[in-house]
């Protein structure tokens, strides 16, 4: 089994939301509730809704952590 493709968590730390409510936040730094919304009408295609998707995952099961070494550097 392998870990998280660190490509992906660069990402989620330097991306921004090109639309929407929190166009320009950090896609890390989106609120949870903002990704439920999404979980529960559906994620975007392609390389963003699979951005939000490992977010939504990474914020509700506590995995917050993995990302504070990416943000610091």
């Amino acid at each position: 089994m392998q870990g998280p493709d660190p490509n992906v968590l660069l990402k989620l730390v330097e991306m921004k939301m090109p639309f929407g409510k929190y166009k320009g936040t950090i896609i890390c730094d989106l609120p949870v509730s903002y990704l439920e919304w999404f979980s529960s009408k559906g994620f975007p295609e392609g390389q963003l809704g699979m951005l939000l998707r490992t977010i939504y995952e990474i914020k509700v099961n506590g995995l917050e952590y993995l990302l504070k070494p990416l943000r610091n550097r």
